[in-house]
């Protein structure tokens, strides 16, 4: 088997190429890529054309600026990439607010002259499509058993979970929130985990992109349980965000408020990752829907009672 040097331009990639067992051959990584422990001191080959640290309301507003110039979000380092001499770079094509898009990678590659890398682009709209994409790595890396054995895993480890609990006659309606402000909805996988959790997903259809939404229909719809999962944020900063939402009116009046069903979780490391961890993402769920049968330890970790 010939040597490899990854380059992952995405943090879910970055662990499924772990999760596959390749994580010493990784050479590079993106600005965001920090799991597994360990990756943080490879070099990043992407950054942000935008302020990270400001409020959902700035980041939405200077992402939208970039984008409608027909600019990409974020930058890929050339010169870095042609140092590190990859042999593959892994991107997506999915979403160009997540990661990297791939005609910049397809831009910087045409600068690499010595080690004419492959590039593997995924595209995970739905939860079928991460178990896809983690094969197409595989298959890129010739491990393509490994990859059929982890898929296979980690579907386990799902069924099993949604096979636990009994059915209810009543099931709790459930409203994912992928994005403070503006609101948006969970969509692409969401709709799927919530579901094989116990819960009634009521915005956003699996295998489509996460759509935005009013606060007025969010209002109507009068949700059992709220779970505020902002895309890249953890379980501080969506703390700091929650003021867009406690402000606007008709907030306390409902039902997942008070009945403190309101959840905030670390959508960065879990939700918005469509990689392994979305097993952990479904456990979280399961923990929140029905609490009497399950407790994965995630707990004041990943999740907290707002």
């Amino acid at each position: 088997m010939s040597e490899k040097r990854i380059v992952s331009l995405i943090p879910s990639a970055t662990e499924i190429v772990a999760a596959l067992g390749f994580k010493d051959e990784l050479v590079g990584r993106s600005h965001e890529c920090d799991f597994p422990k360990g990756v943080e001191a490879l070099p990043f080959c992407t950054e942000p054309k935008f302020n990270p640290e400001g409020t959902s309301a700035q980041i939405d507003k200077e992402v939208k600026a970039i984008l409608s110039e027909a600019l990409a979000v974020y930058h890929v380092d050339a010169d870095l990439l042609n140092q590190l001499k990859p042999t593959h770079i892994i991107t997506q094509d999915q979403c160009d607010v997540c990661a990297v898009s791939l005609n910049d990678v397809k831009d910087a590659v045409s600068q690499i002259i010595d080690s004419k890398p492959e590039i593997v682009s995924l595209s995970p709209n739905s939860l079928d499509d991460v178990w896809n994409d983690i094969c197409k790595v595989a298959q890129a890396l010739d491990a393509a058993d490994k990859g059929k054995a982890l898929v296979a895993q980690l579907k386990d480890r799902l069924d099993r979970i949604a096979k636990k609990y009994k059915p209810k006659e009543k099931l709790p309606r459930v409203a994912t929130i992928e994005w403070i402000d503006p609101l948006m909805s969970g969509g692409n996988w969401m709709p799927t985990l919530v579901e094989m959790a116990g819960g009634v997903n009521l915005f956003g259809e699996a295998g489509k992109h996460s759509p935005w939404m009013e606060w007025e229909t969010l209002i109507q719809s009068n949700p059992d349980i709220l779970l505020i999962l902002p895309c890249g944020y953890n379980i501080e900063k969506t703390k700091e965000e929650m003021g867009a939402l406690t402000r606007l009116e008709g907030w306390n009046d409902l039902k997942a408020v008070r009945e403190n069903k309101v959840f905030l979780t670390d959508g960065n490391q879990y939700f918005n990752r469509p990689g392994p961890r979305l097993v952990e993402s479904l456990e979280i769920l399961a923990e929140i829907f029905h609490p009497e049968l399950f407790d994965f330890g995630h707990k004041d970790q990943a999740w907290i009672q707002y």
